[in-house]
């Protein structure tokens, strides 16, 4: 049982930084990138804190720039992912009886890390790896995962550990939050570096042991996490991390009786394709593993006819097109009236005929690269359909080119029809649709935005009156896990908007709170009776 006599005070967020012209901490950051661009790092699959070199070797190229090899990674095979199962079982019986504090101290030690000596190197690895620019990355690599480490600590301590029964009179009851029997799959997406920390290590901190499947898109910056972490003295085998060939999948992880969950951030069909092997596994597990997914989005804003125009364009500008529309949480879809269309749309137009995209080392850029050629051909095909089919029409940008970088102009379609393609599918990429939808019309456009879309991740409603802010985001309460009134639907702060959605994206456990957190133990109820009775008769037998 944890010890709670001690409950520390609530962490603060940790600060942003703005990586302003001429400033140390941009001169810092950037000779770090010069440094990290000019060589090419071999990563290895980590198995018991041993490092496996497996010669099967894939290559990583900076989105942004293709000639850059930045590592070059080994993939697992299934003998070496068997050993990882067999390694985390040997870790798990005094990991799982490793005091609370101790693990703590762990990961507030890698928060440290990252706060500190770390932060240029993690935020480095993310701008290159993934295309960030250094604002995008700062907030997620270093801000977002200092805080899921510290946030989940107390967390742990404060809302799980502490809740304890009630006990009568010569009675002690107390509730045991046992780790899971087992281990527990992260899989791992590639738009997020803080999702990739916390993912396997929001179990490992109640205890479980965990196997690392990081994105072969986000190798690098993934790689220096589990640096960071060996260095914040986690015990080897408690988190495996094992790259893996998508050709060779991870049959021998999902196969395993000891599977005791799967932690997820991706895609919703291969999410889907989890759940059902997993089901079909079934009667071979020795327990019923948990599964906890975050997955697509077709996040919306709904403008109203009292917006402030300039915060409403400024809200779609940096929900649609920061990090190149790749965030889970991305404006894709937007629902103007009538009444103040002409204004949002020429305003829009003039603001993104300003951005500037390229090589994120330039630190004035606004936008990198996407990550890929499928996912370049993925959001050009979505462009060229709303230049090919009525129902749909490209207003500005869309334009994109392969030569050096996977660099897609952000793109603004107008759509007659709401339920255009465009105006339906996740398309995760730097493109917005637009609605008109006619201002009389008011609760047939809500319900467009609440059904048109399988999705239920992010949104919001921009309106200056705040009683018909309150009556949109009632009509639209289902439509989103986060919702947001006056602000764009991305930025979710760890400790002030829990992450997550439901419908079609995930299963709504809220990342950076103690409603992820619980998913990862199995409490026992122990009750101890101090004068237990020696005779089995009741009073009114007489």
């Amino acid at each position: 049982m944890v010890n709670t006599t001690f409950l520390p005070a609530s962490p603060a967020n940790e600060p942003v930084r703005e990586y302003r012209p001429g400033t140390p901490e941009t001169s810092s950051l950037k000779a770090r990138c010069k440094e990290m661009a000019s060589t090419t790092v071999e990563i290895p699959c980590i198995v018991g804190g041993e490092e496996i070199f497996t010669g099967k070797i894939t290559e990583w190229r900076a989105p942004h720039d293709h000639s850059r090899v930045l590592c070059k990674w080994h993939a697992s095979t299934p003998e070496l992912q068997a050993k990882a199962i067999a390694t985390g079982q040997k870790a798990w019986r005094e990991w799982s009886e490793t005091p609370f504090h101790v693990r703590t101290a762990i990961f507030d030690k890698a928060a440290e890390l990252l706060s500190g000596p770390w932060r240029d190197v993690v935020n480095a690895s993310t701008m290159l790896g993934q295309s960030k620019t250094c604002f995008q990355a700062e907030i997620d690599a270093a801000c977002e995962l200092i805080d899921f480490w510290r946030f989940n600590c107390y967390y742990a301590l404060s809302q799980i550990y502490t809740d304890q029964p009630q006990s009568a009179e010569g009675i002690h009851n107390y509730v045991d939050h046992r780790p899971l029997e087992g281990f527990v799959v992260a899989i791992t997406p590639f738009n997020f570096t803080s999702i990739g920390g916390n993912l396997p290590t929001a179990p490992a901190l109640m205890g479980n042991v965990a196997i690392w499947k990081p994105s072969h898109s986000s190798m690098l910056s993934n790689y220096y996490v589990m640096k960071l972490l060996e260095e914040a003295g986690l015990p080897p085998g408690v988190i495996n991390f094992v790259p893996r060939d998508p050709k060779i999948g991870i049959a021998a992880l999902m196969n395993s009786e000891h599977l005791a969950g799967i932690h997820y951030t991706g895609s919703t069909a291969v999410f889907q394709s989890l759940w059902q092997t997993m089901a079909q596994n079934l009667p071979s597990y020795r327990a019923y593993p948990r599964i906890v997914g975050e997955t697509g989005g077709k996040d919306f804003i709904f403008a109203h006819e009292s917006a402030d125009i300039d915060a409403l364009v400024t809200g779609a500008l940096r929900g649609a097109f920061e990090y190149q529309g790749q965030k889970c949480s991305a404006a894709s879809r937007m629902y103007v009236p009538r009444k103040i269309w002409t204004a949002v749309r020429d305003r829009l137009i003039a603001e993104m005929h300003t951005i500037k995209m390229g090589d994120v080392e330039d630190f004035s850029n606004f936008m990198g690269a996407v990550i890929n050629e499928k996912a370049f051909d993925k959001i050009t095909g979505y462009i060229d359909y709303a230049r090919d089919n009525s129902g749909g029409e490209v207003l500005q940008g869309g334009e994109a080119t392969r030569d050096d970088g996977w660099f897609i102009q952000p793109t603004l379609i107008g759509c007659t029809d709401p339920t255009f393609k465009t105006m339906q599918e996740e398309i995760f990429g730097p493109v917005l649709s637009v609605y008109v939808y006619d201002e009389n019309k008011l609760d047939a456009a809500l319900n467009l935005c609440d059904t048109t879309s399988p999705y239920a991740l992010t949104g919001g409603v921009f309106a200056q009156d705040r009683l018909m802010a309150e009556e949109i985001s009632a009509a639209l309460r289902h439509a989103a896990g986060n919702f947001y009134i006056n602000d764009k639907p991305t930025g979710a702060v760890v400790g002030q908007q829990p992450f997550g959605g439901a419908r079609a994206s995930g299963t709504d456990d809220k990342a950076g709170s103690a409603l992820n957190l619980i998913r990862w133990v199995a409490p026992r109820t122990v009750k101890e009776t101090y004068n237990p009775p020696t005779d089995y008769r009741y009073p009114h037998m007489g």
